[in-house]
């Protein structure tokens, strides 16, 4: 066992690169010396043992080096802008985590009352129900050794976008106006790309792959996904040729938009005429991850909805991909993505599957972290808290890849 000095070196190595992370990560976004300070002294609380990470508790167990007056300014009205904080740790902890893909996500942010911004009786896949709650957006990148957040947007329901007292309490800025999850979720994506942080295929469930304006933006900023979508999804099926039809008569304009030899049908159905098409997948989620093994249907289609309002001349190619276990009636889970055709089925099926990632993510954050106890009502302070968690997990993410770092006695 190590003794009482060695580990008490070691904590003081720890404090020693907090301090220097904390500068690094903070400087950039705060212009006062004070606010870098409180920045750190919140990491601190953050990363210390401690049941809750709310600020009263926080600033119990550190006692004088904790302000609570100064904390509670300093989250909830200093004007810090949270996004250089989190690109600041994007831009130092991706390159050591080898980053595979970028998983956009929401959770559930369970509260009491109606004040806290954009709180409301609401569905949350968190709480599995509708509950009082908040929802946040996120997009994390996720690598072989560890995982980052890129971005955090508090989801604000039309109500609250409505009320003009309730967001002036909450000190929702102005220019804040009613966006879906989705339509947060791809701004998120959008930001983080002019970053200096990997590029990688965008994840997301069905929640976000269902939406076809989503994809569109997606494709549009030269953005790789592999989204989850329904089985009612549409789409032109494999060999589907397009021709512009020879005009009808003598006169009149010739015709120009190409027609399709059939018409779209619903992935579902597609997937099961192509059952015999199915394939034996190995592939691994990490460089030291176990082997997995399942069956997956690939086909190459065109997704039909801009077909049908008349924005496409000929659908462009993607892939669709379907999970059918061996002994199962149907498809697990569908995919559709716009990566290139010669890409391999591991890969295909390794991103497809790599979205669970983010769960850990989320409990970690929350679980250790405190991602869900920020009990203030401004909506900048939620960001704040937000801000500061991804640093906090962000320092510990770079601490495990220490090669020297100590090991549990």
């Amino acid at each position: 066992m190590r003794d009482a000095r060695s580990e008490g070196a070691g904590l003081s190595a720890v404090k020693k690169r907090l301090e220097a992370f904390a500068g690094e990560v903070l400087a950039g976004a705060m212009n006062r010396p004070v606010q870098v300070v409180n920045g750190g002294v919140y990491l601190r609380g953050l990363i210390e043992q401690g049941p809750r990470k709310s600020l009263e508790p926080m600033c119990e167990r550190l006692g004088a080096a904790a302000d609570y007056q100064s904390l509670q300014q300093f989250l909830a009205d200093s004007p810090w802008d949270p996004a250089l904080v989190t690109r600041a740790v994007a831009e130092r902890v991706a390159p050591a985590i080898g980053v595979q893909a970028w998983v956009l996500d929401d959770t559930g942010f369970p509260k009491d009352g109606t004040r806290s911004p954009g709180v409301k009786r609401q569905y949350s896949g968190t709480l599995g129900k509708i509950g009082n709650c908040q929802i946040g957006v996120s997009v994390h990148a996720v690598g072989a050794t560890g995982t980052v957040p890129l971005g955090w947007a508090l989801y604000l329901p039309e109500e609250w976008c409505e009320d003009a007292d309730r967001r002036q309490r909450a000190k929702i800025p102005a220019e804040v106006v009613f966006k879906t999850k989705p339509q947060l979720g791809v701004e998120l994506v959008e930001r983080a790309a002019g970053w200096e942080v990997a590029k990688a295929p965008v994840l997301g469930d069905q929640a976000y792959g269902d939406n076809t304006q989503l994809r569109e933006r997606l494709h549009d900023a030269q953005l790789e996904y592999v989204l989850s979508v329904g089985a009612e999804t549409k789409v032109f099926a494999p060999g589907t040729t397009f021709t512009v039809p020879a005009r009808a008569g003598a006169t009149g304009r010739p015709p120009t938009r190409p027609k399709a030899d059939r018409e779209p049908e619903a992935i579902g159905a597609l997937i099961a005429r192509l059952a015999d098409d199915a394939q034996i997948v190995t592939f691994r989620d990490g460089p030291d991850a176990t082997p997995l093994t399942s069956r997956f249907v690939f086909a190459r289609v065109r997704a039909a909805h801009r077909w049908h309002k008349g924005l496409a001349d000929v659908p462009r190619e993607e892939w669709l991909i379907a999970e059918w276990p061996e002994g199962a009636d149907r498809p697990t889970d569908y995919w559709i993505s716009n990566l290139p055709a010669d890409t391999a089925p591991e890969r295909l099926a390794r991103l497809a599957r790599l979205r669970w990632k983010i769960e850990l993510d989320y409990k970690q954050l929350k679980g250790e972290l405190g991602l869900d106890h920020y009990e203030g009502r401004s909506w900048i302070g939620w960001h704040h808290h937000t801000a500061l968690v991804t640093a906090a997990h962000g320092f510990l993410t770079l601490e495990r890849r220490r090669p020297n770092r100590p090991r549990p006695a």
